[in-house]
Protein backbone atom coordinates (compact mmCIF):
# COMPACT_ATOMS: atom_id res chain seq x y z
CA UNK A 1 0.00 0.00 0.00
CA UNK A 2 1.61 3.25 -1.16
CA UNK A 3 -0.03 5.07 1.77
CA UNK A 4 2.63 3.51 4.01
CA UNK A 5 5.43 5.12 1.98
CA UNK A 6 6.92 8.59 1.71
CA UNK A 7 8.71 8.60 -1.61
CA UNK A 8 8.53 11.69 -3.76
CA UNK A 9 12.28 12.06 -4.40
CA UNK A 10 13.64 9.54 -1.94
CA UNK A 11 11.90 6.42 -0.73
CA UNK A 12 10.95 5.11 2.69
CA UNK A 13 8.28 2.70 3.86
CA UNK A 14 7.16 1.93 7.42
CA UNK A 15 5.47 -1.16 8.86
CA UNK A 16 4.30 -2.70 12.13
CA UNK A 17 1.57 -2.43 14.76
CA UNK A 18 1.42 -1.06 18.30
CA UNK A 19 1.04 -4.42 20.06
CA UNK A 20 2.58 -6.58 17.37
CA UNK A 21 6.14 -7.90 17.36
CA UNK A 22 7.83 -4.77 16.03
CA UNK A 23 7.75 -1.56 14.06
CA UNK A 24 10.17 -0.99 11.23
CA UNK A 25 11.26 1.31 8.45
CA UNK A 26 12.89 0.61 5.08
CA UNK A 27 14.94 3.29 3.30
CA UNK A 28 15.03 2.51 -0.41
CA UNK A 29 17.01 5.32 -2.06
CA UNK A 30 20.38 5.10 -0.31
CA UNK A 31 23.70 6.65 -1.24
CA UNK A 32 26.64 4.28 -0.57
CA UNK A 33 29.60 5.20 1.62
CA UNK A 34 27.70 7.52 3.97
CA UNK A 35 28.02 7.31 7.75
CA UNK A 36 24.75 6.11 9.27
CA UNK A 37 23.52 8.77 11.78
CA UNK A 38 23.30 6.60 14.90
CA UNK A 39 23.80 9.49 17.33
CA UNK A 40 21.21 11.67 15.62
CA UNK A 41 18.75 8.80 15.70
CA UNK A 42 19.38 8.12 19.41
CA UNK A 43 18.82 11.77 20.34
CA UNK A 44 15.60 12.04 18.32
CA UNK A 45 14.14 8.84 19.78
CA UNK A 46 14.93 9.97 23.31
CA UNK A 47 12.74 13.04 22.82
CA UNK A 48 9.62 11.03 21.93
CA UNK A 49 10.20 8.24 24.46
CA UNK A 50 7.22 7.58 26.77
CA UNK A 51 7.24 7.35 30.59
CA UNK A 52 9.34 10.48 31.09
CA UNK A 53 6.63 12.69 32.64
CA UNK A 54 3.68 12.05 35.00
CA UNK A 55 1.11 12.88 32.29
CA UNK A 56 2.64 10.70 29.55
CA UNK A 57 2.10 7.01 28.86
CA UNK A 58 3.70 4.63 31.36
CA UNK A 59 4.51 2.16 28.59
CA UNK A 60 8.20 1.43 29.11
CA UNK A 61 9.63 0.78 25.68
CA UNK A 62 13.39 1.29 25.58
CA UNK A 63 13.13 2.25 21.89
CA UNK A 64 16.31 0.40 21.11
CA UNK A 65 16.65 -0.52 17.47
CA UNK A 66 18.52 -2.85 15.20
CA UNK A 67 19.79 -1.98 11.74
CA UNK A 68 19.31 -5.33 10.01
CA UNK A 69 20.26 -4.42 6.43
CA UNK A 70 22.06 -1.83 4.32
CA UNK A 71 24.76 -0.76 6.77
CA UNK A 72 28.23 -2.32 7.15
CA UNK A 73 30.60 -1.16 9.90
CA UNK A 74 28.48 1.97 10.32
CA UNK A 75 28.61 2.89 6.62
CA UNK A 76 25.75 2.64 4.10
CA UNK A 77 26.28 0.08 1.34
CA UNK A 78 23.83 1.58 -1.15
CA UNK A 79 21.39 -1.26 -0.55
CA UNK A 80 18.00 -0.71 1.17
CA UNK A 81 18.37 0.02 4.88
CA UNK A 82 15.98 -1.66 7.33
CA UNK A 83 15.70 -0.46 10.93
CA UNK A 84 13.67 -2.57 13.38
CA UNK A 85 12.11 -1.47 16.69
CA UNK A 86 10.91 -4.44 18.72
CA UNK A 87 7.91 -3.97 21.02
CA UNK A 88 9.05 -5.26 24.41
CA UNK A 89 6.35 -3.77 26.66
CA UNK A 90 3.28 -4.52 24.61
CA UNK A 91 0.18 -5.76 26.46
CA UNK A 92 -2.50 -6.79 23.97
CA UNK A 93 -4.53 -8.40 26.78
CA UNK A 94 -5.37 -4.87 28.00
CA UNK A 95 -7.63 -4.59 24.94
CA UNK A 96 -9.37 -8.01 24.99
CA UNK A 97 -12.55 -6.48 26.42
CA UNK A 98 -12.66 -4.09 23.45
CA UNK A 99 -12.27 -6.75 20.77
CA UNK A 100 -15.77 -6.20 19.39
CA UNK A 101 -16.14 -2.51 20.26
CA UNK A 102 -15.23 0.54 18.19
CA UNK A 103 -13.37 2.82 20.59
CA UNK A 104 -14.74 6.39 20.38
CA UNK A 105 -12.46 8.91 18.72
CA UNK A 106 -10.26 6.17 17.23
CA UNK A 107 -9.73 4.79 13.74
CA UNK A 108 -11.54 1.52 14.57
CA UNK A 109 -14.94 2.25 13.02
CA UNK A 110 -13.76 3.79 9.73
CA UNK A 111 -10.90 1.32 9.24
CA UNK A 112 -13.20 -1.64 9.91
CA UNK A 113 -15.64 -0.48 7.23
CA UNK A 114 -12.78 0.06 4.80
CA UNK A 115 -10.79 -3.16 5.42
CA UNK A 116 -13.48 -5.38 7.07
CA UNK A 117 -11.09 -5.93 9.98
CA UNK A 118 -9.43 -3.71 12.59
CA UNK A 119 -6.62 -4.18 15.08
CA UNK A 120 -8.24 -3.76 18.49
CA UNK A 121 -4.83 -4.01 20.22
CA UNK A 122 -4.18 -0.32 20.76
CA UNK A 123 -5.40 0.53 17.23
CA UNK A 124 -2.50 -1.15 15.40
CA UNK A 125 -0.97 1.19 12.84
CA UNK A 126 -3.21 4.02 14.00
CA UNK A 127 -1.41 4.00 17.34
CA UNK A 128 0.87 6.82 18.42
CA UNK A 129 3.71 4.32 18.66
CA UNK A 130 3.76 4.30 14.85
CA UNK A 131 5.48 7.68 15.08
CA UNK A 132 8.74 6.04 16.15
CA UNK A 133 9.36 5.29 12.47
CA UNK A 134 8.69 8.90 11.49
CA UNK A 135 11.20 10.14 14.06
CA UNK A 136 13.81 7.66 12.81
CA UNK A 137 13.22 8.81 9.23
CA UNK A 138 13.56 12.47 10.20
CA UNK A 139 16.86 11.79 11.95
CA UNK A 140 18.15 9.92 8.89
CA UNK A 141 17.55 12.86 6.52
CA UNK A 142 18.52 15.65 8.92
CA UNK A 143 22.04 15.84 7.49
CA UNK A 144 20.52 17.07 4.20
CA UNK A 145 19.08 20.19 5.85
CA UNK A 146 22.36 22.01 6.47
CA UNK A 147 21.79 25.21 8.49
CA UNK A 148 18.01 24.87 8.64
CA UNK A 149 16.75 24.88 12.25
CA UNK A 150 13.30 23.84 13.44
CA UNK A 151 11.74 25.11 16.67
CA UNK A 152 8.46 23.66 17.96
CA UNK A 153 6.70 24.45 21.22
CA UNK A 154 3.14 24.53 22.61
CA UNK A 155 1.44 27.91 22.80
CA UNK A 156 -1.66 26.41 24.40
CA UNK A 157 -2.41 23.26 26.37
CA UNK A 158 -6.04 22.65 27.22
CA UNK A 159 -7.45 25.83 28.76
CA UNK A 160 -4.01 27.48 29.17
CA UNK A 161 -2.64 29.80 26.46
CA UNK A 162 0.60 31.75 26.46
CA UNK A 163 0.62 35.55 26.37
CA UNK A 164 4.36 36.20 26.17
CA UNK A 165 6.52 33.76 24.18
CA UNK A 166 10.03 33.28 25.55
CA UNK A 167 12.00 30.99 23.23
CA UNK A 168 14.88 30.83 25.72
CA UNK A 169 12.64 28.93 28.14
CA UNK A 170 11.56 26.07 25.86
CA UNK A 171 14.82 24.14 26.40
CA UNK A 172 14.62 24.59 30.17
CA UNK A 173 11.46 22.60 30.90
CA UNK A 174 10.21 19.13 29.90
CA UNK A 175 7.03 20.48 28.28
CA UNK A 176 8.90 22.89 25.98
CA UNK A 177 6.47 25.46 27.36
CA UNK A 178 7.40 28.97 26.21
CA UNK A 179 6.18 31.03 29.18
CA UNK A 180 8.02 30.72 32.47
CA UNK A 181 5.41 32.56 34.58
CA UNK A 182 2.65 29.96 33.87
CA UNK A 183 4.73 26.77 33.72
CA UNK A 184 3.89 25.55 37.24
CA UNK A 185 0.19 26.22 36.70
CA UNK A 186 0.22 24.18 33.49
CA UNK A 187 1.94 21.19 35.11
CA UNK A 188 -0.56 21.27 38.01
CA UNK A 189 -3.39 21.51 35.49
CA UNK A 190 -2.18 18.39 33.66
CA UNK A 191 -2.02 16.48 36.94
CA UNK A 192 -5.65 17.43 37.64
CA UNK A 193 -6.68 16.32 34.15
CA UNK A 194 -5.04 12.94 34.77
CA UNK A 195 -6.88 12.62 38.09
CA UNK A 196 -10.15 13.23 36.22
CA UNK A 197 -9.21 10.36 33.84
CA UNK A 198 -9.45 12.90 31.04
CA UNK A 199 -7.18 14.25 28.30
CA UNK A 200 -6.59 17.61 26.61
CA UNK A 201 -5.31 18.90 23.29
CA UNK A 202 -2.86 21.63 22.38
CA UNK A 203 -1.74 24.13 19.77
CA UNK A 204 1.87 23.81 18.64
CA UNK A 205 3.75 26.70 17.06
CA UNK A 206 6.60 25.94 14.67
CA UNK A 207 9.33 28.19 13.34
CA UNK A 208 11.70 27.02 10.60
CA UNK A 209 14.81 29.17 10.41
CA UNK A 210 17.46 29.61 7.70
CA UNK A 211 15.28 28.22 4.90
CA UNK A 212 16.76 29.02 1.47
CA UNK A 213 14.65 30.78 -1.15
CA UNK A 214 13.14 28.52 -3.80
CA UNK A 215 11.98 25.36 -2.01
CA UNK A 216 8.64 24.04 -3.24
CA UNK A 217 6.97 23.92 -6.64
CA UNK A 218 3.98 25.67 -8.20
CA UNK A 219 0.38 24.43 -8.23
CA UNK A 220 0.08 20.91 -6.75
CA UNK A 221 3.46 20.56 -5.00
CA UNK A 222 3.52 23.84 -3.13
CA UNK A 223 5.77 23.75 -0.06
CA UNK A 224 2.92 24.72 2.26
CA UNK A 225 0.70 22.03 0.71
CA UNK A 226 3.41 19.39 1.20
CA UNK A 227 4.03 20.49 4.79
CA UNK A 228 0.30 20.47 5.50
CA UNK A 229 -0.11 16.96 4.11
CA UNK A 230 2.87 15.67 6.09
CA UNK A 231 1.71 17.18 9.37
CA UNK A 232 -1.93 16.19 8.90
CA UNK A 233 -0.74 12.61 8.35
CA UNK A 234 0.13 12.56 12.07
CA UNK A 235 -2.86 10.91 13.70
CA UNK A 236 -3.65 13.60 16.28
CA UNK A 237 -3.16 16.70 14.09
CA UNK A 238 -6.52 18.15 13.03
CA UNK A 239 -5.72 21.67 11.86
CA UNK A 240 -2.92 23.83 10.48
CA UNK A 241 -2.29 27.47 9.60
CA UNK A 242 0.66 29.32 8.07
CA UNK A 243 1.79 32.77 9.17
CA UNK A 244 -1.23 34.71 10.40
CA UNK A 245 -3.42 31.87 9.10
CA UNK A 246 -7.09 32.49 9.81
CA UNK A 247 -6.20 35.98 10.99
CA UNK A 248 -5.63 36.94 7.36
CA UNK A 249 -9.39 36.77 6.85
CA UNK A 250 -9.78 39.87 9.04
CA UNK A 251 -7.01 41.97 7.41
CA UNK A 252 -7.12 44.40 4.53
CA UNK A 253 -4.91 43.65 1.55
CA UNK A 254 -2.67 46.65 2.21
CA UNK A 255 -1.82 45.18 5.61
CA UNK A 256 -1.42 41.53 4.61
CA UNK A 257 0.86 42.66 1.73
CA UNK A 258 3.22 44.54 4.08
CA UNK A 259 6.70 43.42 2.91
CA UNK A 260 8.22 44.33 6.29
CA UNK A 261 6.06 41.66 7.94
CA UNK A 262 5.78 37.92 7.44
CA UNK A 263 2.04 37.42 7.44
CA UNK A 264 2.17 34.56 4.89
CA UNK A 265 4.59 32.57 7.04
CA UNK A 266 7.64 32.45 4.78
CA UNK A 267 5.95 30.90 1.74
CA UNK A 268 4.58 32.77 -1.30
CA UNK A 269 3.08 31.01 -4.32
CA UNK A 270 4.01 27.69 -2.77
CA UNK A 271 7.74 28.55 -2.74
CA UNK A 272 9.87 29.57 0.26
CA UNK A 273 10.75 33.27 0.21
CA UNK A 274 13.74 33.18 2.59
CA UNK A 275 11.84 34.40 5.65
CA UNK A 276 11.07 32.30 8.71
CA UNK A 277 8.43 29.67 7.93
CA UNK A 278 5.88 29.92 10.71
CA UNK A 279 3.04 27.47 11.34
CA UNK A 280 0.62 26.43 14.02
CA UNK A 281 -0.98 22.99 14.28
CA UNK A 282 -3.93 21.81 16.36
CA UNK A 283 -3.51 18.64 18.40
CA UNK A 284 -6.72 16.92 19.46
CA UNK A 285 -7.16 15.40 22.94
CA UNK A 286 -5.92 11.81 23.29
CA UNK A 287 -9.02 9.65 22.61
CA UNK A 288 -7.96 6.80 24.93
CA UNK A 289 -9.20 7.79 28.40
CA UNK A 290 -10.29 5.68 31.37
CA UNK A 291 -13.41 7.73 31.96
CA UNK A 292 -16.57 5.79 30.93
CA UNK A 293 -17.72 6.73 27.41
CA UNK A 294 -20.42 5.80 24.93
CA UNK A 295 -19.32 3.65 21.98
CA UNK A 296 -20.69 1.26 19.34
CA UNK A 297 -20.11 -2.47 19.09
CA UNK A 298 -19.86 -4.47 15.85
CA UNK A 299 -23.66 -4.64 15.64
CA UNK A 300 -23.88 -0.83 16.09
CA UNK A 301 -25.44 -1.19 19.54
CA UNK A 302 -24.55 1.55 22.01
CA UNK A 303 -22.36 0.36 24.86
CA UNK A 304 -20.47 2.00 27.71
CA UNK A 305 -16.71 1.42 27.66
CA UNK A 306 -13.74 2.17 29.86
CA UNK A 307 -10.47 2.07 27.97
CA UNK A 308 -7.76 0.50 30.06
CA UNK A 309 -4.10 0.62 29.19
CA UNK A 310 -1.35 3.22 29.41
CA UNK A 311 -2.06 6.48 27.67
CA UNK A 312 -0.94 10.11 27.54
CA UNK A 313 -3.01 12.85 29.14
CA UNK A 314 -1.64 15.28 26.56
CA UNK A 315 0.66 14.54 23.63
CA UNK A 316 2.95 17.46 24.49
CA UNK A 317 5.96 17.15 24.51
CA UNK A 318 6.18 13.72 22.82
CA UNK A 319 4.57 14.93 19.62
CA UNK A 320 7.13 17.72 19.08
CA UNK A 321 9.88 15.46 17.66
CA UNK A 322 7.26 13.81 15.43
CA UNK A 323 6.22 17.18 14.02
CA UNK A 324 9.85 18.17 13.50
CA UNK A 325 10.61 14.84 11.79
CA UNK A 326 7.79 15.22 9.27
CA UNK A 327 9.02 18.74 8.49
CA UNK A 328 12.56 17.40 8.04
CA UNK A 329 11.29 14.80 5.56
CA UNK A 330 9.44 17.41 3.49
CA UNK A 331 12.35 19.85 3.48
CA UNK A 332 14.92 17.17 2.66
CA UNK A 333 12.69 16.07 -0.20
CA UNK A 334 12.33 19.66 -1.46
CA UNK A 335 16.09 20.23 -1.22
CA UNK A 336 16.81 17.03 -3.14
CA UNK A 337 14.44 18.15 -5.90
CA UNK A 338 15.86 21.68 -5.96
CA UNK A 339 19.39 20.28 -6.29
CA UNK A 340 18.27 18.26 -9.30
CA UNK A 341 16.62 21.14 -11.17
CA UNK A 342 19.47 23.56 -10.37
CA UNK A 343 22.23 21.04 -11.22
CA UNK A 344 23.70 21.62 -7.79
CA UNK A 345 26.16 18.97 -6.58
CA UNK A 346 25.49 16.83 -9.64
CA UNK A 347 28.16 14.22 -8.90
CA UNK A 348 27.91 10.67 -10.25
CA UNK A 349 26.13 9.22 -7.21
CA UNK A 350 23.56 12.05 -7.15
CA UNK A 351 22.84 11.64 -10.86
CA UNK A 352 22.47 7.87 -10.49
CA UNK A 353 20.16 8.37 -7.53
CA UNK A 354 18.00 10.70 -9.65
CA UNK A 355 17.92 8.18 -12.52
CA UNK A 356 16.95 5.36 -10.15
CA UNK A 357 14.04 7.45 -8.87
CA UNK A 358 12.89 8.29 -12.39
CA UNK A 359 13.11 4.59 -13.36
CA UNK A 360 10.95 3.72 -10.38
CA UNK A 361 8.38 6.33 -11.43
CA UNK A 362 8.34 4.90 -14.98
CA UNK A 363 7.73 1.37 -13.67
CA UNK A 364 4.97 2.59 -11.38
CA UNK A 365 3.34 4.41 -14.30
CA UNK A 366 3.56 1.24 -16.43
CA UNK A 367 2.00 -0.81 -13.63
CA UNK A 368 -0.90 1.65 -13.38
CA UNK A 369 -1.29 1.71 -17.17
CA UNK A 370 -1.47 -2.07 -17.40
CA UNK A 371 -3.99 -2.25 -14.55
CA UNK A 372 -6.25 0.09 -16.54
CA UNK A 373 -5.58 -2.00 -19.67
CA UNK A 374 -6.88 -5.09 -17.84
CA UNK A 375 -10.10 -3.25 -17.00
CA UNK A 376 -10.46 -2.24 -20.65
CA UNK A 377 -9.93 -5.88 -21.64
CA UNK A 378 -12.75 -6.96 -19.30
CA UNK A 379 -15.03 -4.30 -20.79
CA UNK A 380 -14.22 -5.38 -24.35
CA UNK A 381 -14.82 -9.03 -23.48
CA UNK A 382 -18.24 -8.31 -21.97
CA UNK A 383 -19.26 -6.15 -24.91
CA UNK A 384 -17.75 -8.45 -27.61
CA UNK A 385 -15.28 -5.81 -28.84
CA UNK A 386 -12.04 -6.66 -30.64
CA UNK A 387 -8.69 -6.29 -28.89
CA UNK A 388 -7.09 -4.33 -31.72
CA UNK A 389 -8.30 -0.78 -32.38
CA UNK A 390 -6.25 0.71 -35.26
CA UNK A 391 -7.86 4.15 -35.02
CA UNK A 392 -7.04 4.32 -31.31
CA UNK A 393 -3.42 3.24 -31.96
CA UNK A 394 -2.98 5.89 -34.66
CA UNK A 395 -4.36 8.53 -32.31
CA UNK A 396 -1.83 7.47 -29.66
CA UNK A 397 1.08 7.65 -32.12
CA UNK A 398 -0.02 11.07 -33.44
CA UNK A 399 -0.18 12.44 -29.90
CA UNK A 400 3.20 10.94 -28.99
CA UNK A 401 4.74 12.43 -32.14
CA UNK A 402 3.57 15.91 -31.12
CA UNK A 403 4.83 15.52 -27.54
CA UNK A 404 8.16 14.06 -28.74
CA UNK A 405 8.76 16.99 -31.06
CA UNK A 406 7.93 19.47 -28.29
CA UNK A 407 10.41 17.78 -25.94
CA UNK A 408 13.13 17.28 -28.55
CA UNK A 409 12.95 13.48 -28.34
CA UNK A 410 13.39 11.04 -31.21
CA UNK A 411 9.92 9.93 -32.32
CA UNK A 412 11.45 6.85 -33.96
CA UNK A 413 12.66 5.68 -30.53
CA UNK A 414 9.38 6.64 -28.83
CA UNK A 415 7.39 4.74 -31.48
CA UNK A 416 9.50 1.60 -30.93
CA UNK A 417 8.99 1.87 -27.17
CA UNK A 418 5.23 2.39 -27.41
CA UNK A 419 4.87 -0.42 -29.93
CA UNK A 420 6.19 -2.75 -27.23
CA UNK A 421 3.83 -1.24 -24.67
CA UNK A 422 0.80 -1.51 -26.97
CA UNK A 423 1.64 -5.12 -27.91
CA UNK A 424 1.92 -6.01 -24.20
CA UNK A 425 -1.41 -4.27 -23.62
CA UNK A 426 -3.05 -6.40 -26.30
CA UNK A 427 -1.78 -9.55 -24.58
CA UNK A 428 -3.26 -8.42 -21.27
CA UNK A 429 -6.62 -7.80 -22.98
CA UNK A 430 -6.84 -11.32 -24.42
CA UNK A 431 -9.76 -13.31 -22.97
CA UNK A 432 -8.70 -15.69 -20.21
CA UNK A 433 -9.08 -19.31 -21.23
Amino acid sequence: MKANSFNRYFGLTTFGESHGVAYGIVFEDVLPGVKFPFEELDNALLKRKPAQLPHTSSREENDQYEVIAGVLDGITTGMPICVLFKNIDHKPHDYEALKDIFKPGHADFSWYHKFKIFDYRGSGRASGRETICRVAAGAYVKQILGDIKILSYPVSIGEFSTKNIDLSFIDKNPLSWCEKSTFNEVTSYLKSIKAEQESVGAVIEIQILNVPIGLGDPVFDKLDALLAKALLSIGSVKGIEFGEGFGLAYMKGSKSNDVSQNYTGGIDGGVSNGKVIKMRVVIKPVPSIQKPQQAFDNDLNKVTVTIKGRHDVCLVPRILPVIESMIQLVLADAIAHQNLISNKKSDLNACREAIDKIDEDILLALYRRFEIVKSIGDYKSINNLTTTDIDRENTIYDRLCTISNDLGLSFGFIRQLWTLIINESKKLQQPKS
